[in-house]
């Protein structure tokens, strides 16, 4: 099989794993390939995402690097299976592959958490106001292009619908709320939607207010996507190109940490619905 041109992030993310247990390991490609019976270029190729490993060929390596972390080569082997009749696989090559990625680490993390400044989160974002966005996009989206983004949008919501909700921590800064994106109508309509949403026992939504000052961090769109062990956690932050996706430990512990400071500068839930209210009764 030919190698990958364009790996998916949860395929690259398996091969630095993979890479990183080795480099601990102190084992050379060249090691590495000895074992499995294939040549080097076949060890970057299964490091950079490019190509697939098996099970059988999965614990060997795990074996030779002497990993004993039971917990974290299940997760790891489960990372490299196969994935197929996913709902996001209709959308494959009408959205961007960033947001593929996005929806797919949304779908399979064990906890989310969010903190956004200007933007309601998109999985409690209404059809109009997502609409509205889309329309804003530069250079000028087609009118059928904008409809595909708003549906696979909508689509993320299932994350918290399914039989296990994922449980989903938002922080929103007031800035966000007071945007009126479609027209004050459609930004009351999104309100009651998120203050509906914050009602759900597997969402807790907290408000900062811009009496509540400066804070660390308050100029991005974080997102931590918890994974099935601590060594699997990823980060998002959203930018122009497409979501960022980084997940070194250094970068895990600092956007834990700003994520941490927001949550303690943010009112508390029943402050927060308060507060959702009072800004629903003044549009």
């Amino acid at each position: 099989m030919a190698p990958r041109s364009r790996p998916t992030a949860r395929q690259q993310r398996l091969g630095a794993e993979l890479r990183s247990l080795r480099e601990t390991a102190g084992v050379s490609s060249a090691t590495a390939a000895k074992a499995l019976g294939v040549d080097a270029t076949r060890i970057s190729n299964i490091e950079a995402g490019r190509v697939g490993v098996n099970d059988e060929r999965f614990r060997a390596l795990a074996e030779l690097y002497d990993c004993a972390d039971h917990a974290f080569l299940e997760a790891l082997v489960e990372l490299g299976r196969t994935r197929r009749g996913r709902w996001w696989d209709v959308h494959r090559g009408t959205v961007s592959r960033g947001q593929i990625d996005l929806v797919e680490i949304e779908t399979d993390a064990t906890e989310l958490r969010t903190a956004q400044t200007t933007h309601i989160p998109g999985v409690f974002q209404t059809a109009e106001y997502a609409r509205a966005i889309f329309r804003q996009a530069v250079p000028e989206l087609p009118s059928h292009e904008v409809e595909e983004r708003v549906s696979f949008r909508l689509k993320r919501q299932e994350i918290l619908f399914r039989p296990r909700p994922v449980p989903f921590l938002a922080v929103v800064h007031e800035a966000a709320l007071r945007m009126q994106f479609g027209g004050a109508a459609a930004a009351k309509r999104q309100l009651n939607h998120l203050l509906e949403a914050g009602d759900r026992a597997s969402v807790t939504l907290l408000i900062i207010p811009f009496a509540a000052g400066e804070f660390p961090g308050a100029g991005q769109t974080i997102t931590y996507a918890a994974g099935p062990v601590p060594q699997l956690d990823t980060v998002i932050l959203d930018a122009s190109h497409g979501p960022e996706i980084l997940y070194s430990e250094t970068e895990l512990a600092k956007y834990r940490a700003l994520l941490g400071r927001t949550v303690e500068i943010a009112l508390g839930a029943e402050e927060s619905r308060e507060f959702l209210v009072g800004i629903i009764e003044d549009l």
